[in-house]
C-alpha cells in the first residue's frame, strides 16, 4: 500500500465539524495522515485531484441483504461489496435472514473470512432466534465473540412480546443494539403493497400502515422497559416517525433509519404492476414521504440505509402477488439522496453524509464515520453535480431488480478508499 494525496476537494467531515476546501493525505499505513489546506506530501506520493468533488468519510450502509450463506445466486460477498463500492460505500452491514440464518458463531466467522479482502468492509447482524423461527434464542454471547455488531429479526419480526423482552434484556446485558423490523404480521396478512387508493385501483391486497405503527410502538415501549438500545429499520409511515419522535423526547434509547426509496417514490410506482416496486415495508403515500423528509430534517431519523435486497430475474418475473419483496439499493442510494434530499434543500450535504456515514458508525460502534487523523482511511469521493442515468445492466450486483432503471439522478461516486486501499470505480 502506498500513500495518496487527495487534493483540493471539499472535505466534509461531520464528526469534526469540518466543511472546507482542503487536502487529505492517506498514509501508507492505511490511516488518515493529515487533513488541511495546501499539503505537500513530496514528489513520490500519487495525487488525486478532487477539484469540484466532495471528500467524505466512507459511506456505511447499515442495512444490506448480502444473501450469504445460501442464496449466492442472488448476491455474494464479491458482488455485494463491488456493488457497495460502485455506490460509494466503504462498509456494509449484512442482515441475518439468510439460508441458514446467521444464528451460529461459525457462520459469522465464515462471512467475515470471505470479506477479508473485499471491496468494502462487511459487518454482521446476528439472528435473534435459531433459524429466525422466534422460538429459541440464539447464543448471543457467542455471536458477539464471533464479531456481530448487533442482534436482529429483519424480515421475521418477533411476534411474542415476552420472547422479545427476554431478547432485549440479553442485548442490554451484552451491550448490543437490537435491530428491529417493526411489523405486526397479523395485520399485514397476505397484503402485497400499501393499503390505499392505488392498491384499490390495482385490485391488490393492501398492507395497512398500522402493521408498521403497532410494531414500532411495541418495540419502542419494550426498549424503554429493558434499557436495550433499539434501532428501528426502514421507517416508512408518518405515524412511526411521530412515535419515534415522542420516544426520543422521553429519553428512550432508540435510533432509526429510513431508505432512499421512501423519500423518492410513492405507492404510485406500483402502477403497471411493476414488481420491482414491491418491497417491505411498502412504498407509501405523499403524506408519508413528507413526514419522513421532515423526520430526516429535524433529526428524528438518524440514518439513511438502503435495504439492498437483490433477487434473481426469474423471481421478479411473476405476477405481483407472488414475487418476493425488495429492490436493489447500494448503487443508487447516493444519487437518490442528493437528488431528492440535498438538491431540494431538505438536507445539507454535511447532514446527508452524517446520516450515511457518521451516524451508522456511531449507532453500531464500528470503524469509520470520520476523517480524523489516525483513523482508518475509509473515504468516499463523489461529484455532487454529476448527472447520470441508471442502467441496471451496468450494476456490479448479480441482480437487476430496480424500479429506477432509466431514471436520471444527480451525484455520483468517483472513488472509495478502504483502509487506505483505493477501490477503482
Amino acid at each position: 500500500m502506498t500513500a495518496t494525496l487527495l487534493k483540493n476537494g471539499r472535505v466534509i467531515d461531520p464528526a469534526n465539524s469540518r466543511d472546507e476546501v482542503a487536502d487529505v493525505l492517506v498514509g501508507a499505513d492505511g490511516n488518515i495522515g493529515q487533513v488541511g489546506p495546501n499539503l505537500d506530501a513530496g514528489p513520490d506520493v500519487p495525487v488525486l485531484d478532487c477539484t469540484g468533488q466532495v471528500v467524505a468519510p466512507g459511506l456505511i450502509d447499515m442495512h444490506v441483504h448480502l444473501r450469504v450463506p445460501g442464496q449466492e445466486y442472488k448476491e455474494d460477498v464479491p458482488s455485494g461489496t463491488a456493488a457497495a463500492a460502485n455506490g460509494g460505500f466503504t462498509a456494509i452491514v449484512c442482515q441475518p435472514n439468510t439460508r441458514p440464518a446467521i444464528d451460529h458463531a461459525s457462520i459469522v466467522k465464515d462471512i467475515l473470512a470471505q470479506a477479508r479482502d473485499a471491496s468494502a468492509r462487511v459487518h454482521v447482524i446476528g439472528a435473534v432466534s435459531m433459524g429466525l423461527e422466534n422460538k429459541e434464542l440464539t447464543e448471543m454471547a457467542d455471536l458477539k465473540d464471533a464479531g456481530v455488531v448487533g442482534i436482529g429479526d429483519d424480515a421475521f419480526p418477533v411476534h411474542d412480546s415476552g420472547f422479545l423482552r427476554r431478547a432485549m434484556e440479553y442485548c442490554r446485558m451484552l451491550d448490543l443494539p437490537y435491530i428491529a423490523h417493526c411489523e405486526d404480521k397479523d395485520l399485514t396478512g397476505d397484503g402485497v403493497m400499501n393499503e390505499g387508493y392505488v392498491s384499490t385501483v390495482l385490485g391488490l391486497k393492501g398492507i395497512p400502515r398500522s402493521a408498521e405503527n403497532v410494531g414500532t410502538a411495541r418495540n419502542v415501549l419494550l426498549a424503554m422497559a429493558t434499557g436495550c438500545r433499539l434501532h428501528v429499520l426502514h421507517v416508512s409511515t408518518k405515524e412511526s416517525v411521530e412515535i419515534i419522535r415522542h420516544a426520543k423526547k422521553f429519553g428512550a434509547p432508540v435510533t432509526c433509519e429510513t431508505c432512499p426509496q421512501y423519500v423518492a417514490l410513492t405507492d404510485e410506482a406500483c402502477y403497471g404492476y411493476d414488481t420491482n416496486a414491491k418491497m417491505s415495508p411498502p412504498l407509501r403515500t405523499r403524506a408519508d414521504q413528507d413526514a419522513v423528509k421532515q423526520g430526516l430534517a429535524d433529526g428524528t431519523i438518524d440514518a439513511i440505509a438502503t435495504d439492498h435486497a437483490p433477487h434473481a430475474p426469474h423471481e421478479k418475473e411473476q405476477e405481483f402477488a407472488r414475487v418476493p419483496f425488495g429492490m436493489l439499493g447500494l448503487e443508487t442510494a447516493l444519487g437518490l439522496v442528493i437528488t431528492h434530499l440535498v438538491k431540494p434543500g431538505v438536507l445539507t450535504l454535511a447532514q446527508a453524509i452524517e446520516k450515511m456515514s457518521t451516524a451508522p458508525a456511531r449507532i453500531l460502534r464500528v470503524l469509520g464515520g470520520t476523517l480524523s487523523v489516525g483513523a482508518p482511511a475509509d473515504i468516499t469521493v463523489f461529484d455532487p453535480d454529476a448527472e447520470w442515468t441508471v442502467d441496471v445492466s451496468q450494476f456490479k450486483s448479480k441482480s437487476r431488480n430496480s424500479v429506477l432503471n432509466g431514471v436520471t439522478l444527480m451525484g455520483r461516486p468517483v472513488a472509495t478508499f478502504v483502509g487506505g486501499r483505493q477501490i477503482c470505480l
